[in-house]
Formats: structure tokens, C-alpha cells, sequence
């Protein structure tokens, strides 16, 4: 399957679940994901404000914020700048309509980073939205643990990739 059809098929299998299902589903990934042994044991935690079709991270960020070092995305043009959320970090929408932090670039190293996609599969092999800004910043992260969390529907048997694609180390799904 193409990457084109392959994102038509899981935004069709989105919608046949609530955003009631789907903040549940979100709930029981986010409670396997901070009982992993890499969420447990990092300090510096890369993760990301969710898209309303993306496994939602806003509870979890609020609940972690204060006990690990948080950084998420903001997106400068082709480029994701990682920006640390603080107590007192303002957001404002960004590009996609992504919430996004309001502080200076994190420039620091990362102990884990949590990715979001359309699609994985067993492989790590994981399907964005098109424009790989993922995979541009990730490349120059290749030594930090990537766990790509999605809805049980999003893992599916194969994602087609390109040599320039990174793999998640891991996929946590229902």
C-alpha cells in the first residue's frame, strides 16, 4: 500500500471512533508509556502536543511537567525546534494548529524521545504526515531511545519506507 493510500485508510478508521474512545485509548497508552523502563529511568523527556486525531498527551504533559524535564516541538519553518515547558511556559497555535511552547530553544541532550505518526508497524518503520520534519530532526538524535506511541488501529502490518525514514526503537499501542 502507498503512503497516500495508507494515510486515507487510517484517517477513514479514525473516524469510526469518538473522541470519547479515542481520549480513552489515549489514557491506556499513556499509562503503559510511563510504566516503560525508559520513560521511568529519563530525565529529559522529548514528547509532543497532540493534533485531535493524535493519541492525546495534554493530561499526561500537565501531570510530568514537574517531575521530568519536558521539551516539545515548535515548527520554524522545515525545521522542529525543541522547547522546553516549564511552570510558567505561555503557549500560543502554531503552524498545523499545534499548541505550541513560547520559550527559548532547548539546546540540551534528550534521554527519550516520543513520537507521534499516522501509521507504524511492528518494524518501528513509522508514517507521517508528509513533510518529514520528524525525520530531519531525529536524524541527528539517532543515539536517543524513540518510542512511537498510536492508536491500536495505526499499527499496522506494514509502512512503506524511504532510506532517509527513522525507525522508532519501539511502538506502544493497546
Amino acid at each position: 500500500m502507498e503512503k497516500k493510500e495508507l494515510r486515507a485508510n487510517i484517517k477513514a478508521l479514525k473516524k469510526q471512533h469518538t473522541k470519547e474512545q479515542l481520549l480513552e485509548q489515549s489514557e491506556k497508552i499513556l499509562a503503559k508509556l510511563e510504566q516503560h523502563p525508559d520513560f521511568v529511568k529519563s530525565h529529559k523527556i522529548m514528547l509532543y502536543s497532540a493534533l485531535p486525531d493524535e493519541v492525546q498527551t495534554q493530561a499526561f504533559l500537565e501531570k510530568w511537567h514537574l517531575k521530568k524535564q519536558i521539551i516539545l516541538p515548535t515548527v520554524v519553518g522545515d525545521d522542529i525546534i525543541p522547547v522546553e515547558f516549564a511552570a510558567d511556559t505561555a503557549f500560543a497555535v502554531g503552524d498545523f494548529n499545534i499548541l505550541e511552547p513560547q520559550n527559548e530553544p532547548y539546546t540540551g541532550d534528550f534521554d527519550l524521545i516520543v513520537v507521534p505518526g499516522v501509521a507504524f508497524d511492528r518494524n518501528g518503520n513509522r508514517l507521517g504526515r508528509g513533510k518529514g520534519y520528524y525525520d530531519r530532526f531525529l536524524c541527528h538524535h539517532l543515539d536517543v531511545k524513540r518510542i512511537g506511541i498510536c492508536f491500536d488501529f495505526q499499527l499496522v502490518d506494514e509502512v512503506p519506507s524511504e532510506p532517509f525514514d527513522i525507525r522508532m526503537d519501539e511502538v506502544i499501542t493497546l
